[in-house]
């Protein structure tokens, strides 16, 4: 069998405080970057890009680099990581933010080393667009590009420009409900991402939290939902990097990005987003075997099949 394909992906590095009804933890390892590379490092070698400030745990570099993480693009600078601060009490679905600082994040501008040039997939996650359309002018060997983004860049009338052009260069947008209505204009999902769909990527995945998860293509949809049924959600964060983790390195580890391909992959997103939401930051996925992976998955294929 080929080996898989290496994936490349460029986010955000964090330290988050968060309150859910489950507890309270401080300077918990977060950022998109973090929760996606755990997740798809069980499907395949990924390549991290980000910024860290001097305040990042050394632990969690040693445990990236045994997951087989490349960190040549974590750029590591004086001052502090990026922060977050949010609370679930209200809502386990939707977090609302308390304070946001960032720190060494506000001057990133991110430069891939040369061998992460070579990556067949790329994944952006959300950054701003302008950045996200310098990473894709310097990715162009890659052979499946996907992006996460978010309302602010919707909405700013600075922004929403760029993020359209950065459409037109991706084959998957990986965003949740109240950003598919936002980008497309529309109420009603399917349109919504049929709406998406015609700005340029060749798929939409819509999260849409404890309802699972939906696939448009121009040919197929295919819902992987509700999500896994847990007893207890601890802590949200990260639930929707940990996805887009599970759903490229599924993608990668095939070589494959047929409409099959892709709803095996949104079952993979799945089951990694099920594990990181029954504990805090990355503990939820930061040791799973084999065979703890594979029953979960079967165990969503049971679940949903008629």
């Amino acid at each position: 069998m080929a080996s898989p394909y290496d994936i490349c992906v460029v986010g955000s590095v964090a330290l988050d405080d968060v309150e859910t009804p489950s507890g309270r933890v401080r300077d918990a390892v977060g950022g998109a970057a973090v929760y996606f590379s755990i997740a798809a490092s069980y499907f395949t070698k990924v390549r991290l890009v980000g910024v860290a400030g001097k305040d990042f745990p050394a632990k969690t570099i040693r445990h990236l680099e045994k997951r087989g993480v490349d960190l040549a693009g974590l750029e590591v600078s004086s001052g502090d990581t990026f922060r977050w601060k949010g609370s679930y009490l209200k809502d386990l679905n939707q977090a609302e933010t308390l304070d946001t600082q960032l720190n060494v994040f506000a001057t990133f501008r991110p430069n891939l080393p040369a061998h992460y040039r070579e990556a067949e997939v790329l994944f952006l996650a959300n950054i701003h667009p302008a950045l996200q359309l310098h990473v894709l002018s310097q990715a162009r060997k890659a052979k499946f590009r996907a992006l996460d983004t978010m309302n602010l860049w919707i909405n700013l009338p600075e922004t929403r420009p760029v993020l359209d052009k950065v459409l037109k260069k991706v084959d998957l947008v990986c965003i949740n409900e109240g950003e598919a209505r936002l980008l497309s204009g529309c109420d009603q999902l399917p349109q919504a991402a049929r709406r998406v769909l015609r700005m340029g990527p060749k798929a939409v995945v819509i999260k849409r939290g404890e309802y699972g998860a939906n696939l448009f293509t121009r040919d197929q949809t295919f819902f992987a939902q509700p999500a896994y049924p847990l007893e207890i959600v601890r802590d949200p964060t990260g639930a929707g990097d940990s996805f887009a983790g599970g759903l490229m390195g599924a993608l990668a580890k095939e070589r494959n990005f047929s409409d099959a391909a892709l709803r095996r992959a949104l079952v993979w997103g799945s089951v990694m987003g099920s594990f990181v939401v029954e504990r805090f930051s990355t503990a939820g996925t930061a040791s799973l075997g084999p065979a703890e992976l594979r029953r979960r998955f079967n165990d969503f294929v049971r679940f949903t099949r008629l």
